[in-house]
């Protein structure tokens, strides 16, 4: 069982989505969050001064899948986010080893808790 986290920009979401959902992954958790990558935020001008943003809004995925699922769930978010021609700030993917999935409603544990 694996932990894949991903951080992509908001307008990529549905992208994402859709394609998770071609590969059969369509349990996930969404959050909206703030950070900065590379790219140390973004400038914007204000009233004719040039101004660093520091925080950028991304949002976060948090998928929890089983051994086969682990590479379709990446090719997947790496398609779907990935923008025209790949640019700095499309986002990350983390994964990470998942030891152990509990259903509350029916005490399952394990990979059959996961889907």
């Amino acid at each position: 069982m694996k932990y894949i986290v991903a951080i992509i920009q908001p307008h990529r979401l549905e992208d994402v989505k859709q394609a998770l959902e071609a590969v059969d992954v369509n349990l996930m958790t969404v959050t909206n969050v703030l950070g900065q990558g590379r790219q140390k935020g973004h400038t914007e001008i204000y009233r004719g001064a040039k101004e660093v943003g520091g925080l950028l809004r991304k949002v976060r995925l948090d998928i929890a899948v089983n051994e086969a699922f682990v590479e379709p769930t990446i090719a997947a978010i790496s398609q779907g986010a990935r923008t025209e021609g790949g640019q700095v700030g499309d986002g990350k993917i983390f994964v990470l080893d998942l030891a152990d999935c509990i259903r509350i409603s029916s005490g399952e544990r394990g990979g059959v808790a996961i889907g």
